[in-house]
Parts: C-alpha cells; sequence; structure tokens
C-alpha cells in the first residue's frame, strides 16, 4: 500500500512539474503586439547605442564595425553603410532560419538605419567621455539586440550568423557575437588610433557580456 501511494505522489508531482512547465512554456509565447514593441524598442536602442559609439569616434563589431570604418574613411552615412552591407546575410536567413525571423530582421535593419540617420537631428552629445560611450553605448546596443534576438530578430549581419549557429549547433550566440566584433574591431587598428581601438575593445566586450549572459539556449521560452 506505501508503494501504491508512494508511486502515486511520484506520478502526482511529475505531472503538476509538466504542466507546469507547459504553462510557463504558454505563458511566454509572444503576440503580435509583443513583437512590434520589442521590434521599435530594440532597434531604437541598437541605433542610440551607435550614434554615440559614432559620436566618440568608436567602432563596434561585425557589419556594423564595417559600416563605421568605411563611413570613418569616407566620410559617407553610417546608416547606409549598415543598411547596404547587412543585405547579404539575409540570404542565409531566409534558406536557414526562415521568413519570420527574415522578415522581422529586415525591418529591424530598416528601423536602425532610419532612426540613425535622423539620430543627429535630434540627440546631440556636445560632452561624450569616449570610456562612457564605450559602456554606455554597449549596454545600449547590446540589451536592444538581447530584445531582438528573444523576440526571433536580429540587426543582421553577424547576428543571423550567430543565431543560426545557436539554434543548429547549440553554440552560445553571444560568444560568437563577442568573438566575432573583437577580431574586427581590433582589425580597426590600421584605421584608427590604438586608444580608439582599446575603448571600442570595450564596447565590443560589453555588448557580448550582455548577450552571453543573458541570451542561452533553453533559458528563454518565448525565442
Amino acid at each position: 500500500m506505501a508503494g501504491h501511494v508512494t508511486g502515486l505522489h511520484g506520478g502526482m508531482r511529475h505531472a503538476s512539474k509538466a504542466c507546469m512547465e507547459a504553462s510557463s512554456q504558454t505563458s511566454h509565447e509572444h503576440s503580435w503586439l509583443d513583437d512590434g514593441h520589442a521590434l521599435v524598442a530594440g532597434s531604437l536602442f541598437v541605433a542610440l547605442g551607435m550614434t554615440m559609439f559614432s559620436y566618440a569616434g568608436l567602432l563596434t563589431g561585425g557589419v556594423a564595425g564595417l559600416a563605421f570604418l568605411v563611413s570613418y574613411a569616407t566620410s559617407g552615412s553610417l546608416a547606409l553603410f549598415f543598411f547596404l552591407f547587412s543585405l547579404p546575410f539575409f540570404v542565409l536567413s531566409w534558406f536557414r532560419l526562415g521568413a519570420e525571423f527574415t522578415g522581422k530582421s529586415f525591418l529591424a535593419v530598416v528601423m536602425v538605419s532610419v532612426c540613425t540617420a535622423l539620430a543627429p537631428q535630434v540627440v546631440r552629445f556636445e560632452l561624450l567621455n569616449p570610456w562612457a560611450a564605450a559602456v554606455l553605448g554597449g549596454c545600449l546596443i547590446g540589451f536592444g539586440l538581447l530584445a531582438l534576438l528573444r523576440h526571433r530578430a536580429s540587426v543582421g549581419g553577424v547576428n543571423i550568423l550567430a543565431q543560426w549557429l545557436q539554434q543548429s549547433r547549440g553554440f552560445s550566440a553571444g560568444k560568437v557575437q563577442m568573438s566575432v566584433d573583437v577580431l574586427v574591431v581590433l582589425a580597426a587598428l590600421l584605421v584608427v588610433p590604438p586608444s580608439k581601438v582599446a575603448q571600442s575593445v570595450l564596447g565590443a566586450v560589453t555588448i557580448g557580456a550582455i548577450l552571453a549572459l543573458n541570451h542561452k539556449p533553453g533559458r528563454y521560452f518565448g525565442v
């Protein structure tokens, strides 16, 4: 009798745990309103962080870093270069991550590009310490990317590659992002002064650390 009671209680505990897990997963499903809010907020955060980097003469990694480098070298539009350099990665996204992820990511890239282009007209930093810009701008970009990734979107480029590697190989998207970012920023030694590179590395590490600590496989049910 005791064995039956123990087995019954164990079965009830197992069923209860399964129900709680199912309920937890269901409660974290995102609605279209959730996704829309995350796309707008995440894109604004990323755009503001990139604007701070631009004012301080810093760079970041991945496609955005390449856009910064070309912008500094040619005095061209950072927003335009960022948009153009992001486009090729959507081919990988379409075939590997699906239409939903690709569509959301494309919208995010468009919003980041537009907001970055308009930012100088509404936001100005007359006094911005580069070290503070590296940390604060890195936090803004990191949390903006986190919001996008948790709602199955990105800002293109290495973010798409990192997301695909996490889903298909189980690699941490944050660690992939941080590794590539640091390599790109270090390559900038050929273009910008070492002090700016050091500050940019701090910004890249800040971004990557936020993603690595907060965006791991299986941790967030909404993804």
